[in-house]
């Protein structure tokens, strides 16, 4: 592959004279589609061919050297010779293609996660730990484990030279452990491996005369050896620029093949003289040695096209590699020879066919690519819709769309508005072009206008499908499918993609202009006993455990049958949810639960919102309808079982769709004053924490066609809801080690009993009311926190004492009780309450923050009647052929007292059944 017109595609001889054939290179990035073992799959050996041959060099992601040095999941492996098979495939498939197989090879250090390691703890040179939230502490090394190491490294090479790579590419990079000994932040060692900058490089420097003598026992002087390094660390103390010179220059002297940059663009400044604009390459240009002057060097970052690569060229890089560039295009080499203009972003159906591996697709950078293509047709043309927020805002905005895109969008009474309105308006625009939908992320702290012009965009999308409709010459007030839902909650959503993915047509019913009912509200996790990421973290659970501690927690009121099957398939329903990109693999607990089986984001951001973006993402992808602003009124039945439902929208037009089944997942009453009233009185002065569209319908609506009801007096008051605001503070706060203290600045419960025992002891003190007290590292471990604070909930001070005066509690209790408890956690014993759980670590991180709190209304536990199959059951307990209900608008599964993490549980689990039964009974009926 020749250009004499670019530098770009002409070949070069490597120190070792090996020649490549050209300048262009495939950058190691990680793919996360490894077997559990390290071990190479076949996606991964596809998606590698598809990217070789025109590109000169392909670098494959880094092979962990050591069983406790994987640093993400799905890593792959080259630590033991069980994985030399697999590689040589992996090698073989690049190699056909005429491209040079280059692997990395590293262990992650002190960056690697206990849970990916079977609970155990990282290693690293220092007992120091990466500063960032929630790092655990390494173990340090000995002298004899360092040296052992740097064996491991050599075996690493011996590995890949016997499955057939050219060369392989000493990951000394990311902040990785061989980078870890170099650094003067991790590395605070007084032994030779540590101290002086000339003892920190003895790690790296072995590493490679280690590597170098395999090369010369096992391969011929054609194996490539590489080095990739990140120029300069942002920890203090941390690596200079002038350090990695330093070291690249000692291993220059020994002998490479080639160095490598680690950055994120080509032409990167310094992240530490921020002052300075001079790219880092100019820099070295500049100050590197003669030796080091002979050592090929690679530029990356930020290359996209042509014109990038040429111009890095420029600038001194010998060769140029790109990441994502190539995910994008397996053919990116050939492309930019061609001087196409390339841009980073793939269709949403084109994961297949460009044979990118379902964990990569779904990592940010490359989903960040990714542009939803809508398989149901648009009538292109332009749609102006006027809506309003919350605040009696009016927005007039013309949405323009193409047969399968949303093509532009435009405020036509721009001029009226603030300019905060008009800035906010700019940024959901981008985001619903970008994302090719409405279902987008709102702003924070401009959720109601968010939700106003992504309501223009779903009634403009609505009424292009009616226009098409009649295009096609048909009646667009006609409209049928085999499964309705009612609700677009986590159940209604689960519900409907479940049915999708089982072969049935699907349209979601939304009373309200937004999805996500009250699952966008829930904040700790989802529990499930049993799971592979439990497992991961070394965490013991039991599906026995899980079953009596929720049948305790609900009073043995729980329905046995629910129940068993809830806890039966609670693992597979994580499981289906990171199927479909949604991952909650961090682990915390909730009161009534023993063990940590709380599964959040691995952020440790609020669960319903991650869960629901990611739901919507999986119903947009499937073209699924959704209808907002409007409202099921009734559910047609002919010959014993369902066959439509009548609608109307917020204009009042009314519409019948023809149905086979319906799942009704409208969520429970506890937003309705008058319902809960009516079952407990005692509740009438209560704030709820439940979202306005929280009123029962979906249960009247049942019951208008027979349906029976269980438990309706069962209604849950939260211990920890905010009274000004109604703003419930998520259990996951008091799961990661909160205490609640009253106006006397003393404890009097156990916080992680079960929410109506935690309730009851806060209405019980003499104010009615206490406080939730945190410190700095649960709020850095919990995004929610950072919420409270942003609002204003929170009240913060430097010291308890300080704490104390503005909270006008006697500061030598206050700090009395903290010790205390701090004592009790240093000892996981208290004394006091017989707290057993969440006692994490001690309440001693500056700032101090404490929330008022007393309890609120938040779950209603009694609802519909139904069966394993999530068939909805008449007074007499027998099936109503083609209706189901999931999620809150059932009842019978939680009891007396839902326990915390258990409703998120719930309607993934139940909403699957129902997608699926709907979907199976669906088929089974012919008209």
């Amino acid at each position: 592959m020749t250009n004499p017109s670019s530098p770009l595609f002409n070949p070069i001889t490597l120190p070792n004279g090996v020649v490549l054939k050209n300048r262009l290179v495939m950058a190691p990035m990680t793919t996360c589609c490894g077997f559990y073992d390290g071990s190479v799959t076949d996606n991964l050996i596809n998606y590698y061919r598809e990217r070789s041959g025109s590109i000169g060099t392909v670098i494959v992601e880094c092979g962990y050297v050591d069983a406790l040095g994987p640093a993400f999941p799905g890593a792959i492996g080259i630590h033991n010779d069980d994985c030399i098979e697999g590689l040589s495939l992996l090698a073989a498939a690049i190699k056909e293609r005429g491209s040079k197989a280059v692997i990395q090879i590293y262990h992650g250090g002190r960056m690697v996660e206990p849970q990916l390691i079977g609970g155990q703890t990282p290693i690293g040179p220092s007992a120091i730990a990466i500063p960032r939230p929630n790092a655990t502490v390494p173990v340090a090394m000995t002298a004899g484990e360092v040296e052992d190491m740097i064996g491991k490294f050599g075996e690493a090479t011996r590995r890949a030279i016997a499955a057939g790579f050219d060369g392989i590419e000493i990951h000394g990079a990311n902040t990785y452990l061989i980078q870890q000994f170099f650094s003067p932040h991790a590395n605070q060692r007084q032994d030779k491996w540590g101290g002086s900058r000339e003892n920190r490089t003895r790690f790296p420097l072995a590493v490679l005369e280690i590597s170098r003598q395999m090369a010369q026992k096992h391969a011929t002087n054609e194996f490539i050896i590489g080095y990739r390094f990140s120029p300069e660390e942002l920890e203090v103390p941390g690596i200079t620029f002038e350090d990695s010179l330093f070291l690249l220059d000692k291993l220059a002297q020994v002998g490479l093949d080639y160095v490598h940059f680690s950055m994120a663009a080509t032409l990167r400044p310094s992240i530490i003289d921020t002052s300075s604009k001079t790219p880092l390459i100019d820099k070295y240009m500049q100050l590197r040695s003669t030796t080091l002057a002979k050592i090929p060097v690679i530029g990356v970052g930020n290359v996209v096209n042509r014109t990038d690569a040429e111009t890095a060229m420029a600038h001194g890089y010998d060769l140029v590699a790109a990441g994502r560039a190539c995910v994008a295009y397996p053919d990116w080499a050939e492309r930019i020879q061609n001087q196409n203009d390339l841009q980073l972003s793939i269709n949403s159906d084109q994961r297949a066919k460009l044979s990118i591996p379902e964990p990569l697709w779904r990592f940010p950078l490359i989903y960040s690519m990714v542009r939803e293509i809508n398989t149901k047709k648009f009538h292109a043309g332009s749609y102006q819709q006027t809506v309003n927020d919350d605040f009696d805002n009016t927005f007039v905005i013309n949405v323009e769309l193409g047969q399968d895109f949303i093509k532009d969008l435009s405020l036509v009474n721009a001029e009226q508005l603030d300019h905060v309105s008009v800035r906010n308006f700019n940024e959901i625009k981008e985001r619903i072009l970008a994302a090719n939908s409405p279902y987008v992320d709102a702003i924070s702290g401009a959720t109601s206008q968010c939700d106003a012009f992504k309501k223009a965009v779903t009634k403009a999308i609505s009424t292009s499908y009616k226009v098409a409709t009649i295009v096609e010459g048909g009646d667009a007030d006609d409209k049928s499918c085999d499964v309705v839902v009612v609700g677009s909650g986590g159940a209604g959503l689960a519900a409907a993609i479940e049915a999708h993915d089982k072969g049935a047509s699907v349209i979601i019913v939304e009373k309200m202009p937004i999805t996500g009912g009250n699952t966008n509200k829930a904040s700790a996790g989802m529990n499930a006993a049993e799971t592979r990421f439990q497992q991961q973290a070394g965490i013991i659970d039991h599906k026995e455990w899980f079953y009596n501690e929720t049948l305790k927690g609900g009073k043995n009121k729980n329905n046995p049958q629910l129940l068993h099957y809830f806890v039966e398939h609670a693992p597979t329903a994580i499981d289906w949810l990171d199927e479909k990109g949604i991952q909650l693999n961090n682990l915390t607990t909730t009161g009534g639960m023993s063990v940590d089986r709380t599964h959040r984001p691995c952020s440790g951001a609020a669960v319903g919102g991650f869960l629901i973006s990611g739901l919507l993402k999986n119903i947009n992808d499937r073209g699924i309808e959704v209808m907002l602003d409007t409202s099921v009124t009734d559910i047609e039945m002919k010959d014993g079982r369902v066959n439509a439902v009548m609608v109307c929208d917020e204009e009042g037009t009314e519409q019948r769709i023809s149905t086979k089944a319906v799942i009704v997942a409208t969520g429970g009453f506890g937003a309705n004053a008058q319902m809960v009233t009516h079952y407990r009185p005692d509740l009438a002065d209560f704030v709820t924490t439940n979202h306005k569209g929280a009123t029962g319908s979906g249960i009247a609506l049942l019951q208008k066609i027979g349906a029976g009801t269980v438990d309706m007096n069962e209604i849950q008051i939260h211990p920890t809801v905010e009274q000004n605001t109604a703003y419930l503070i998520s259990e996951s706060i008091r799961g990661g080690g909160a205490i609640l203290i009253s106006q006397q600045g003393k404890r009097f419960v156990n916080e992680l009993d079960t929410r109506d025992k935690v309730s009851n002891s806060i209405i019980a003190l003499p104010e009615h009311y206490a406080y939730i007290l945190f410190d700095e590292q649960i709020c850095t471990q919990n995004k929610a926190a950072e919420t409270y604070i942003g609002k204003g909930l929170a009240v913060q001070a430097a010291t308890l004492a300080e704490l104390a005066d503005k909270l006008a509690i006697d500061p030598e209790s206050l700090i009395n009780t903290v010790e205390r408890y701090n004592q009790y956690v240093k000892q996981q014993h208290d004394e006091d309450f017989g707290r057993t759980t969440g006692m994490r670590n001690p309440l001693n991180q500056p700032s101090f923050y404490a929330i008022q709190i007393a309890p609120g209304i938040h779950h209603t536990m009694g609802g519909i009647t139904i069966n394993t199959n999530t068939e909805v059951l008449d007074t007499n307990a027998q099936v109503i052929e083609g209706a189901y209900a999931a999620g809150e608008v059932a009842g019978g599964v939680h009891g007396g007292n839902r326990i915390g993490g258990n409703a998120i549980a719930d309607i993934i689990i139940f909403g699957i059944q129902a997608g699926d039964q709907a979907a199976a009974y669906a088929k089974s009926i012919n008209y």
